[in-house]
């Protein structure tokens, strides 16, 4: 693997673990709306991604990477708590309140950053890497 190519890899690693971290905080930002637009509480979000691989030289050259496929809702069950007094309560009492769990989305958000730190460090050291091969070359 060259090393563009591991940049490259790494580049795309980063975008998505970045895109995973603002999903994570959007998650966290809406752990108590009871009401959207669509009606309901909100839904826990998640990103989908999927592996990216180019075979440009007939199999001896896999470059990989990550893609986002999208953002899906997580269709758990909402948290429900008795509060008559709520004014989206329902007949029995119960509020619907979002599938969002904050020990969970705390735990993703630090996988997700210290991947994307794990992956940062892959482009210092492909920069420095890069930068000792042009001294080497100026003499």
């Amino acid at each position: 693997m060259k090393i563009f190519d591991s940049l490259e890899v790494a580049g795309s690693s980063l975008t998505a673990h970045r895109l995973w971290m603002d999903t994570i905080s959007s998650n966290l930002a809406n752990i108590n709306t009871t009401r959207t637009k669509a009606g309901g509480p909100y839904k826990r979000r998640v990103p989908v991604f999927a592996e990216m691989l180019d075979n440009t030289l007939g199999g001896y050259h896999d470059i990989g990477g990550v893609r986002v496929l999208g953002i899906s809702e997580d269709q758990g069950a909402p948290r429900m708590s008795y509060q008559p007094d709520h004014p989206d309560a329902n007949e029995e009492g119960y509020v619907a309140y979002p599938n969002v769990n904050l020990v969970r989305e705390m735990t993703d958000m630090l996988v997700a950053s210290r991947a994307y730190e794990a992956n940062l460090s892959v482009v210092t050291t492909g920069r420095d890497m890069w930068n000792g091969a042009l001294d080497v070359l100026r003499g």
